[in-house]
């Protein structure tokens, strides 16, 4: 693991093990880039297969679990970044996210895809964070 006083790769024991090359989060001074949050159980088990609001949720605690680890919570997120295969979805998604992030409205962009790295992904959720 690559470190320096500046940077600071962050693992959350509590997730699924990484199915690539890469970290959970990636803390660089006073900001953190997280990763895709995928709706998976920490046994790498798929959530809510076909589902799209249970995957949200499973998504947006799994987040949670990276932000708390870094000190941080759903009000300290800068920009969020929306991946859904059918971005019809929003509107089912959007409930869910107010739930979590609550007053807080961070940057947003929602990109449409055709399909993500596990099969029957519905929804992954990346982040960047202003630290306290």
């Amino acid at each position: 693991m690559q470190q320096t006083e500046l940077r600071q790769e962050i693992r959350v024991d509590a997730l699924n093990e990484p199915i690539s090359h890469y970290t959970d989060a990636v803390r660089f001074g006073n900001l953190l880039f997280v990763s895709g949050v995928a709706p998976l159980d920490a046994s790498s088990g798929l959530i809510g297969k076909g589902d799209v609001v249970a995957q949200a949720r499973q998504v947006f605690e799994n987040l949670k679990k990276v932000l708390a680890a870094a000190g941080a919570d759903f009000g300290d997120i800068l920009k969020v970044t929306i991946f859904l295969t059918d971005v019809r979805d929003r509107a089912k998604v959007n409930p869910v996210r107010q739930q979590y992030f609550g007053e807080a409205r961070p940057a947003s962009t929602l990109i449409g895809v055709k399909e993500l790295a596990i099969p029957d992904m519905k929804i992954e959720i990346e982040a960047v964070v202003g630290l306290p």
